[in-house]
């Protein structure tokens, strides 16, 4: 009797090794199948625009990321949108978005175009949480980690 449950013991361990083998190997092969240098790093951009005095503002702003330069050099408008907004002191516009290569990409302009007098524009772009351009203007300015 004892023999037969030295046996089953060890054929229970060896199943139990059997079967931890077989699930690490499986693990390895799924975790494998994903590469996470692939998977691309998404930063965080805010662009922000303000007026030291009221005025009437066009701005453009790349509001997502295209997947390659040549769908922007092709039809930059699809990626540009352009908004009329009234700044003034403690009235600013903003815009979010996420993006992976903000040095190539990300930008916003704004213009008082034919609007009378010089407001004193202003552009911060951030990244991360991190201002990393901040332009003044009379009449206009850009804000862009890449030079134009």
């Amino acid at each position: 009797m004892t023999i037969n449950m030295k046996a089953k013991t060890v054929m229970g361990v060896g199943s139990i090794v059997s079967l931890a083998s077989l699930l690490a190997a499986a693990g390895v092969l799924v975790g494998s199948g994903r590469a996470h240098a692939d998977e691309p790093v998404m930063h965080h951009v805010k662009y922000t625009v303000s007026a030291q005095s009221p005025i009437y503002t066009d701005i453009y702003y790349l509001d997502q990321q295209p997947a390659k330069f040549s769908d922007y050099s092709h039809d930059p408008y699809r990626f540009t949108p352009h908004v009329d907004v009234d700044l003034g002191p403690g009235k600013p516009w903003s815009f979010d978005l996420d993006m992976s290569n903000p040095d190539d990409y990300a930008m916003v302009v704004a213009s008082t175009g034919t609007e009378p007098g010089t407001p004193g524009l202003h552009c911060d772009l951030a990244v991360d949480g991190a201002v990393v351009v901040s332009k003044d203007g009379p009449k206009g300015v850009l804000c862009s980690i890449r030079n134009w």
